[in-house]
Formats: C-alpha cells, sequence, structure tokens
C-alpha cells in the first residue's frame, strides 16, 4: 500500500491546505491499495502561483535544447521504473499487467522520448515579407486527465507542453492517481526547474473546476467523458482561456462486402480484440461493428467465439485477457447498458450482465455480444465503457458510412476491404479523427484527437506540440 500525503507544488513535496484523503481502491480485490490527499481550490491557487512564476524562467530563458534534455531524463526516469508503474497501474485500473507493461508504462515513455527529437524540428521563427514570425508557448496550462489510461494520458500532455516551453499544473483521476504521483517523484528527481509542473490531486468539481476557472491558467487540456469535458468548456469560457478536449466515442468498425473469409475472419476477430482492450474503458472502442447483412450471422459466430476465448480474471495471473474493471459504479453502470440492449430488442450473443463465474471480488463483467443492434438502441448510440460489442447489418457501402456517421461522436473507427484504395475512400467519408484501415497499428507521432462532440485538438507529435504554441508577428 503506497499512501501519499504531500502536493507537489514549486518544486517542493508539500502539505494540502485540506485535510481530507482519497482511498484509492484496487479495481481486482476490491482494497485500498493507497492514499492521496484530496486537494482544494487554494492549492490550485499555490500551484497556479509557481507556474506563472516559473513561466518565463522557462519558456523564454531555456532554450529548446535544454528542455529537450529535461525530457531525455523524463524519458530515462520512466523507463527505470516501468515495472513499478505497470503495476501500480494494473492494480487502479485493472489492465491485465502483460498489456499494462506494454501500454500504459511502455507508451509514455515512448512519448516523452519522442519530444526530444521532435522538439528539434520546431520551425520556431519564419520571415514572412516585413514580419517576424514567431512561435511561442501558450503560457500556463492545466492538465486535467482520465483514469483508463492514467499515465499515458498525462504524458500526452505534459511532456509537449514541456517542450513547447509551457509549465503544468496537474489534476490527475482521483480513482486513479498513483502513477501520477510516480512521475511528480521522477520529474523531482531529474531537477526541473521549482513551479515547472505541479501535482495537486482531488476531485472533479473542486480541483478541475479551480483550473478550469483560473484566471492565471492559460489554457486547460482536458481528456474525459464529453459531459465532464462540456463542463470545462463553460468555467472556461468565462476567461476566454484555449481549450482542448479528447472525449468519448462510439466507435464503428466497417466490413467491406468484399473481404474474402480469411479477411473476414481477421476483421471479426480483431474487432472483438480491439473492444475489449482494457476490459473495454478505452475511448476509442470499436464498440459498433457493421457488417453485410448478408453475412451478419457469420460475423456473429466469429465474434462469439472469439468473446468467449477471453479470459477473465485477475490482472496479475498468468493468462488473463480481460481484467475487471475500474469501480463498482462503473461496472453498474456497464451492467445496466447490457439489461437496457436485451429489454430494447438486441440479441444477446454470449456474456450478460451477472458476474464471471468464480469472480466474487473485484469488477468483473462477462465479455458481452449483442447482434441484431439497429442504430436506435440505446447500446448503439451511447459510450458503455465496457466490453461489450454491438454488431450491425448494413446493406450497402452508402448505408454502412450512414451508420458509421449516425453519432454525436467521431473520434475513431476502422474500415476494412480486399482493395486498400476503397478502404481509404470509405475512411475519408467516416468523420473520425482516426481511422485504421485494414488492422492498422496504433502511431504515436500521428496527430489523436475527434471531430465532433469527441473533442477538439489533437495529441501526439508534431501536431500535439503545436497545441501548446501560440503565434507572434514582429513587424520589422
Amino acid at each position: 500500500m503506497k499512501d501519499y500525503d504531500k502536493l507537489y507544488i514549486d518544486g517542493a513535496w508539500v502539505a494540502s491546505t485540506g485535510t481530507a484523503t482519497i482511498d484509492v481502491i484496487n479495481a481486482a480485490t476490491e482494497e485500498v491499495m493507497g492514499r492521496i490527499p484530496e486537494g482544494t481550490a487554494d492549492d490550485v491557487d499555490r500551484a497556479v502561483a509557481a507556474a506563472r512564476g516559473a513561466f518565463l524562467g522557462w519558456g523564454f530563458d531555456t532554450g529548446p535544447e535544454e528542455r529537450g534534455k529535461y525530457l531525455q531524463r523524463l524519458q530515462e526516469g520512466l523507463a527505470a521504473r516501468q515495472e513499478e508503474i505497470a503495476t501500480t497501474i494494473a492494480g487502479e485500473v485493472g489492465m491485465v499487467l502483460n498489456m499494462a507493461r506494454i501500454i500504459q508504462a511502455g507508451l509514455p515513455i515512448a512519448t516523452s522520448g519522442s519530444y526530444v527529437q521532435l522538439i528539434s524540428e520546431v520551425q520556431w521563427e519564419e520571415q514572412i515579407g516585413n514580419s517576424l514570425v514567431v512561435k511561442e508557448p501558450v503560457g500556463v496550462v492545466g492538465c486535467i486527465t482520465p483514469w483508463n489510461y492514467p499515465l499515458h494520458q498525462i504524458i500526452n500532455k505534459v511532456a509537449p507542453a514541456l517542450a513547447a516551453g509551457c509549465t503544468v499544473v496537474l489534476k490527475p483521476s482521483e480513482v486513479a492517481p498513483l502513477n501520477a504521483f510516480i512521475l511528480a517523484e521522477i520529474i523531482d528527481e531529474i531537477g526541473l526547474p521549482p513551479g515547472v509542473f505541479n501535482l495537486v490531486s482531488g476531485t472533479g468539481p473542486v480541483v478541475g473546476e479551480a483550473i478550469a476557472a483560473h484566471p492565471d491558467v492559460d489554457m486547460v487540456h482536458f481528456t474525459g467523458s464529453t459531459a465532464a469535458g462540456r463542463r470545462v468548456s463553460e468555467v472556461a469560457a468565462a476567461t476566454v482561456k484555449r481549450v482542448a478536449l479528447e472525449l468519448g466515442g462510439k466507435s464503428p468498425n466497417i466490413i467491406l462486402d468484399d473481404v474474402d473469409d480469411d479477411l473476414f475472419q481477421r476483421a471479426v476477430s480483431a474487432g472483438v480484440g480491439n473492444c475489449y482492450l482494457n476490459s473495454g474503458q478505452t475511448c476509442t472502442a470499436f464498440t459498433r461493428m457493421l457488417v453485410p447483412r448478408e453475412r451478419h450471422d457469420e460475423a456473429v459466430e466469429i465474434a462469439r467465439q472469439a468473446a468467449e476465448n477471453f479470459p477473465v480474471g485477475d490482472p496479475m495471473a498468468e493468462g488473463s485477457k480481460l481484467g475487471p474493471l475500474i469501480s463498482e459504479q462503473q461496472r453498474q453502470r456497464v451492467r445496466q447498458y447490457i439489461e437496457k440492449g436485451i429489454e430494447e430488442g438486441a440479441t444477446l450473443v454470449t456474456g450478460g450482465p451477472e458476474a464471471p463465474e468464480g469472480l466474487d471480488r473485484g469488477y468483473y463483467v462477462k465479455p458481452t455480444v449483442f447482434a441484431n443492434v439497429t442504430p436506435d438502441m440505446t447500446i448503439a448510440r451511447e459510450e458503455i465503457f465496457g466490453p461489450v460489442l454491438a454488431i450491425m447489418p448494413y446493406d450497402d457501402e452508402d448505408d454502412a458510412v450512414r451508420i458509421a456517421n449516425d453519432t454525436i461522436y467521431g473520434l475513431a473507427g476502422g474500415v476494412w476491404s480486399a482493395d486498400p484504395d476503397r478502404a481509404r475512400a470509405v475512411a475519408r467519408r467516416v468523420r473520425s479523427g482516426q481511422i485504421d484501415i485494414n488492422g492498422g497499428g496504433f502511431n504515436p507521432l500521428a496527430p489523436f484527437g475527434g471531430f465532433k462532440q469527441s473533442g477538439h485538438g489533437r495529441e501526439l507529435g508534431r501536431y500535439g506540440l503545436e497545441e501548446f504554441l501560440e503565434t507572434k508577428s514582429l513587424q520589422l
């Protein structure tokens, strides 16, 4: 058990102005695995003041090359504690350990390292006629991050913000915060100047709102639910600060009618795996599988077999592929969606709302597949955030695109075709920020973000760094 009784503000571990604490619950055992301070609005004031005080020195007196050296040391610090990070997040979130090593710990290492190179590729100034156009850091950035990929989402914001020359106040999810404290320990060890990075833990309605409303915060970068993102935008609007949002998704996986049997098998099986990643607690999860009507039943059988070959169990145990959800609240939410799917007439193929056999402790849900799902059903329209797949038949390509776009979301998706050119053409018609073609892999250097109510702004790579820059024109 790891207790943290201090916040990290202005280069030091300091007590919160409040006295309350928050228990961090292990998703598999339902036991307390740590505690953190429940920060206050006064703590946010202190952190923002520290970040404001450090901004000019970090953003203007410390050059890009020097900032890159700190990012290199940050990457090395994360790599040195990779196993501890993976184990911590596997406990907090419930992702199986072997995947947590690769994704929850591995991706932050790769992403932080990518900015060591990218910082040197920024065109910090250019001459346009009699103007010198310069890029400058936006200022003090408030980062509010979620629980499902906690450190990955933190680093997606903190690393490019630091590279750009911004200073940071971070509020991690109070449900999965221990990894953020490990990050703060690493930042303290590498000697980042005081005030450049500050950590205030606490709840969204208190700490998150204080960050979004603060007049000395120049930008808020938020990842979380669409409802919470709307609230961040509302609060931030009072001070007209820049806002970047990465929100929910209801991503379509379109399998076109020209795929042969082998590619069809691969597409359906891969789609199930994508939907169930991190127990379905993934904003980009392909939760709507769109298949030709004449192959619907074939897809259902392949999906059933794939789902029933997802061993559910302790994330620390060898052989588990599907761990628990993060909390009892989340488990109840997912169970209610499964019950709603049955109630509205979708065909329950496998899984269901009952707890998996033999798993009485931990927030487990059976891997679930629904068939004959229509676009008007709740499970086809709302983000479930659990291991629940909806298989939806379509009549032709235009119908598939129509169904894919019939959502308030636009974060991700997939297209499968025997003809890569046709797949790309269909992908261009889908209103989402990221589309996988025939199972194309995740690229941590490519821009990541959504259309519509999935948010605005981009993370990762050069585009992620540019989010934290302002453009200034000097007339000469």
